[in-house]
């Protein structure tokens, strides 16, 4: 173990991590490319991107550049009463690629805090109207939104993360994806029968993420909106995931057709980074705050908002998906992952394998090590985190096709080994 980890440990808490039981985490000194370069020597082949957000791999020259020359200049200054070009060059060139007039952004730092300006938009946006009453959140089972407490009040309530806080989070009405005419049906429904107290639906477009890997098809994602559109409420499109090209298009709404009223994004939008978040709302949102009465006004303002460094690093990104070819490259990830993990199909204890874009999950049925799991992946040269019963794939779009292949090699040979223990 390094010599900075052993005593740093007795003062971190770390996420998501019984301290008591867990093993200690492996100490990075380096990342490169598609590599995380471990104290010990040993290299890693990134297969979930640090949490997804890294697409065009580490250590990008023309990202390092571009924060480095703000650094230089102007780190950070308040975002109120004050305003700079990369926030202000970043929020043009995000109205222009999403889809619609989705054209108003407001930055935060984080992806849970991106939501919850999502929700308080949608709930001022009817109080402005003079609709208080209308203050619940229809979400959807399996999905998850943010460990804050009015994101955790969206995610799955029985399977998801956050069961420790039931009751004393809001109550909101949570649905089923409607994948079929039957839940189509029971949408309807609950939107009719909640109609006067909805202010908003909100929806992983495609895919849910840490809910677990659980895919919909585009026909699914344009019935919500036009569902929400028939009964008069709002759809928040969460892409925090999805967006940035991760499904093989720009945004995941776009395989849809589908202009949300309000578009939460993160992750990727500083190709992995420095923290950066944008809550990014339609004409017609925004219209509904402007007023004489100051009270109109979206009373929310995270202290580094809009930070300088971080919207230099999201321009940087937006112009390597401008200049080399990143949505390619998901197309080339899509075919070799639907390739090279359908043979898990055959494994036992597999339950299903799905794919869509840079994304590969493989289900399992039955007890899991997650610890154990994690260590081999590490034993065989690969940084790849199952969660729950799936494991999955989520490399930088930049990744080789030969280092690819060490990462689904990897999967095949944990999942064989843990077959054998099956029987």
């Amino acid at each position: 173990m390094s010599d900075w980890l052993t005593p740093g440990l007795a003062h971190l808490w770390l996420p998501y991590t019984q301290m008591k039981t867990a093993p200690a985490p492996l100490p990075v000194v380096a990342s490169d490319g598609v590599r995380l370069r471990l104290a010990d020597g040993r290299e890693l082949v990134d297969g979930i991107s640090s949490w997804w957000t890294a697409c065009h791999g580490y250590g990008h020259p023309h990202i390092r550049a571009a924060v480095a020359g703000q650094l230089a200049t102007l780190p950070h200054v308040m975002f109120a009463g004050l305003a700079h070009e990369p926030a202000a060059r970043l929020a043009t060139r995000l109205a222009a690629l999403l889809p619609g007039d989705l054209e108003r952004v407001f930055f935060t730092e984080s992806g849970s805090v991106a939501v919850e300006v999502a929700l308080k938009m949608a709930l001022q946006y009817w109080r402005n109207k003079g609709r208080a009453d209308r203050q619940r959140i229809v979400y959807f089972r399996h999905g998850y939104h943010g460990d804050t407490f009015a994101t955790m009040a969206l995610c799955d309530p029985e399977e998801g993360m956050h069961t420790l806080f039931a009751g004393s989070m809001p109550d909101q009405l949570m649905a089923e994806l409607p994948t079929d005419d039957t839940m189509r049906r029971a949408l309807d429904l609950l939107l009719d029968t909640h109609a006067e107290r909805i202010a908003a639906v909100v929806v992983e477009p495609l895919v849910q993420g840490a809910g677990g890997m659980r895919m919909h098809d585009a026909a699914t994602l344009a019935f919500i909106a036009e569902a929400c559109r028939g009964h008069g409420v709002l759809l928040i499109a969460d892409e925090i995931m999805t967006g940035f090209g991760r499904t093989g298009r720009m945004f995941a709404c776009e395989e849809a057709g589908v202009v949300p009223d309000i578009v939460c994004l993160s992750k990727a939008l500083t190709g992995g980074t420095l923290p950066l978040a944008a809550t990014v709302a339609r004409g017609h949102v925004f219209d509904a705050f402007l007023s004489d009465d100051p009270g109109a006004a979206l009373m929310h303002g995270p202290t580094y908002m809009a930070n300088a460094l971080a919207c230099a690093a999201a321009n940087a990104s937006l112009d390597l998906f401008a200049s080399e070819p990143r949505l390619a490259q998901v197309v080339a990830i899509e075919a070799q992952l639907a390739t090279e993990l359908s043979p898990c199909r055959e494994i036992d204890g597999v339950a299903d394998v799905r794919i869509k874009g840079a994304i590969g999950a493989v289900e399992l049925r039955g007890g899991i090590d997650l610890d154990g799991m994690r260590r081999r992946f590490a034993e065989l040269g690969v940084w790849v985190r199952p969660f729950g019963k799936v494991v999955y794939l989520m490399p930088p779009f930049v990744i080789a096709a030969d280092d690819l292949s060490v990462l689904t090699s990897a999967l095949r040979q944990v999942l064989a080994e843990r077959a054998t223990t099956l029987k």
